[in-house]
């Protein structure tokens, strides 16, 4: 049986009471409640114009993650993969992200309709065919940052759409043999000396067709989108670098607005330890992979000594900073589970999702910047390399990362292998879980690994002083357990005694989905035999959104 009322109930306070029916010897049993609020959205609607681009975007490819409701509102609820702009008298949609969706067919033209749009990104796709002309114009002009790499068959040149056109412009002719037999000698020699005529005039024409079309893919391919950027666009863009984010080895990274999409600027130091290849490393690899728990890069800049990268910017900084011990809101269990999750799926990409298989080099909690909504991502990919061939089990190379995060097999061979992320990482689960420093030194002045003195408490057997005592026990012991566990196989001395990136991956999504679980586990008591008091609901108590 269900029960429901279409009219909302006023007040503050909703009670409701079940009474066992006559004859019954038990209570009643409850089986589920859904409680639903009024929200008044101080928000106005998303402009109409972008709402029907992207709900036929939504239609078309069968997106059904969270898009549901208003693509921008609320704010804090934007829909997976759209940035959207405030400013005027309705929200817009800036930028667009439908990458690594596996979307096939044609370009659709209605994306052209989304005049606001200032970042489209298509790449790691299945699309075919051409590039509607209006978005391929914007993109040439500077108004829109169009990305479609990884889309082996669409062809992104104006060229396309001129052959496209010629061939829906050609029109057949067929001469009739048999009339040939009646036309007299004369006719046929006047038609035969206007059919050269005809064909001279159009193979001059053709050749001029082709050479404008020539000229015009040469001009393309000179002015084709690499999200490079001058250096007077990076001084606008920071707005004469006036807003530092922090400093670190590479330089100095400052905070932007390229139009009304906020970034981070990080520019290189002459005396950067990282160097210039690493900055052309960096380029490289975040030009060709896109995954969402890796961070994007917007563009980059590359004139005279000026070398700088422009990335998404990351609001809620790195993990280092939410673990440490001077930061006032604590991540909960629940919180670093996810974090550790979603860093795991991103090394997990760079392992299996590109071919051929790429290794980070420096795996570290520094190196996991938080966005907005706190989704991690990895970054910093100026030391990473690529295995030559999908076969090779390792590649030789000089030693590079940091010390604590270090494989000490690694240190020994220097054969760089898929495991010496997974020791890093292994390194990083340790610290989410206990908040200490990797290396710290003990009442005797030694320096003691973090794996170490986490191995002499499990000895103990005292598994909750491992947690960080922030937590206040708030986490699951079995949870805390596994992911403990989890970590030491990861910093196991010999690779082959620690799991892959995948099963990682898994364990990691089983302990989330368990913590999940338990926070959201309800309660109730029967009052008495005869009744259930079921809920008192305070409509002024913050609750999860409705779903959009």
């Amino acid at each position: 049986m269900t029960a429901y009322s279409m009219l909302a109930l006023p007040g503050e306070i909703a009670s409701f009471f079940l009474s066992k029916v006559g004859g019954s010897t038990l209570p009643p049993l409850l089986n589920a409640l859904e409680a639903y609020y009024v929200v008044d959205l101080l928000l106005s609607e998303t402009s109409q114009a972008d709402v029907d681009a992207i709900v036929n975007i939504k239609s078309r490819y069968g997106i059904t993650s969270n898009w549901q409701g208003d693509p921008c509102s609320p704010q804090d609820y934007v829909w997976d993969g759209l940035n959207c702009s405030y400013n005027g008298t309705a929200p817009i949609i800036t930028s667009l992200d439908l990458s690594n969706n596996s979307l096939t067919g044609p370009v659709p033209d209605f994306l052209s309709q989304m005049l606001s749009l200032k970042v489209l990104n298509l790449t790691g796709n299945r699309l075919t065919g051409t590039i509607p002309v209006d978005l391929l114009i914007r993109s040439q002009s500077g108004l829109l940052l169009l990305s479609v790499s990884g889309n082996p068959e669409l062809c992104a040149s104006v060229s396309c759409n001129d052959n496209n056109n010629k061939k829906k412009h050609v029109v057949p002719v067929a001469v009739s043999v048999a009339a040939l037999f009646v036309i007299i000698v004369a006719a046929l020699a006047i038609w035969r000396w206007s059919l050269k005529r005809r064909k001279k005039q159009e193979v001059e024409a053709g050749e001029i067709m082709v050479a404008q079309t020539r000229r015009t893919s040469e001009a393309l391919e000179s002015r084709k989108l690499k999200r490079q950027f001058t250096y007077f666009e990076v001084l606008e863009i920071t707005n004469n670098f006036g807003s530092v984010l922090g400093r670190g080895g590479f330089g100095t990274v400052y905070h932007g607005y390229l139009d009304d999409i906020e970034v981070a600027v990080k520019t290189l130091s002459p005396s950067s330890v990282q160097g210039y290849k690493e900055f052309q490393a960096e380029v490289k690899l975040l030009l060709r992979v896109h995954h969402k728990n890796l961070t994007s890069l917007v563009g980059y800049c590359e004139e005279a000594n000026n070398m700088v990268l422009i990335y998404e910017y990351m609001a809620n900084g790195n993990l280092k900073h939410h673990l440490s011990g001077d930061q006032p809101d604590i991540l909960s269990w629940e919180g670093r589970l996810r974090v550790a999750l979603e860093a795991a799926q991103g090394l997990e990409y760079l392992h299996n999702g590109c071919k051929p298989p790429i290794v980070h080099r420096d795996v570290k909690t520094t190196n996991i910047l938080l966005d907005a909504k706190f989704q991690a991502k990895l970054s910093d990919f100026g030391l990473s390399r690529i295995f030559p061939n999908e076969d090779d089990s390792h590649v030789t190379t000089t030693i590079a990362g940091t010390p604590g995060y270090l494989d000490p097999e690694y240190n020994i061979t220097t054969w760089l292998t898929e495991k010496r992320h997974v020791y890093s990482f292994g390194v990083v689960l340790l610290e989410i879980i206990t908040s200490r420093p990797v290396i710290a030194k003990n009442d005797d002045a030694d320096k003691i690994h973090l794996s170490n003195w986490v191995s002499s408490m499990l000895d103990m057997g005292d598994i909750k002083a491992i947690a960080d005592p922030r937590l206040h026990g708030d986490f699951d012991v079995n949870s805390l357990w596994k992911v403990t566990e989890l970590a030491m196989a990861c910093v196991s001395e010999t690779s082959s005694e620690r799991p892959n990136m995948t099963q990682v991956v898994m364990e990691l999504k089983e302990c989330f989905a368990t913590e999940m679980a338990r926070t959201r586990e309800g309660s109730s008591s029967p009052q008495s035999n005869n009744a259930i008091n079921l809920m008192a609901l305070n409509l002024h108590t913050e609750i999860s959104p409705l779903a959009r």
